[in-house]
């Protein structure tokens, strides 16, 4: 799969960066090098086997996280430590504990102060500028 020349990657960062459980991949895929036309061939192209885990999972923690709209921390603290499918997270969606409900409003909040500071730095930045210019 590789040549001399070309940069690759090892399976478990190219399964970070397409959003996959690794564990859940073809053993050719967890036991191979990949190059980098590799990657893009795979992102470009997806095989049926990588569709199809994208689609119903064993989705990893960042990506579930995503999908509940919560932290990954908040996940360890609701006591998901493992990978989730599709219908496992669909599930807690349609009914969610209420640790799910706490995790979520808590994760909006941090979004929100951390956008109220966003907001700050650039009305700091603006007034900066107007100084400058006078």
């Amino acid at each position: 799969m590789t040549s001399p020349n070309s940069q690759s990657m090892n399976p478990a960062t190219v399964a970070k960066k397409l959003g996959i459980y690794l564990p859940a991949t073809p053993q050719e895929f967890q036991d191979s090098v990949i190059t980098r036309a590799d990657f893009a061939e795979l992102q470009a192209n997806p095989p049926e086997w990588l569709a199809e885990l994208r689609r119903t999972g064993p989705h990893p923690r960042p990506v579930v996280a995503q999908k509940l709209n919560v932290s990954i921390a908040g996940l360890a603290r609701g006591g998901v430590e493992e990978a989730l499918t599709t219908a496992e997270i669909t599930a807690l969606l349609q009914a969610p504990p209420a640790w799910l409900v706490s995790e979520r409003a808590t994760h909006a909040a941090v979004r929100a102060e951390a956008q109220r500071v966003r907001d700050d730095a650039v009305k700091k930045d603006a007034k900066k500028a107007r100084a400058k210019a006078e």
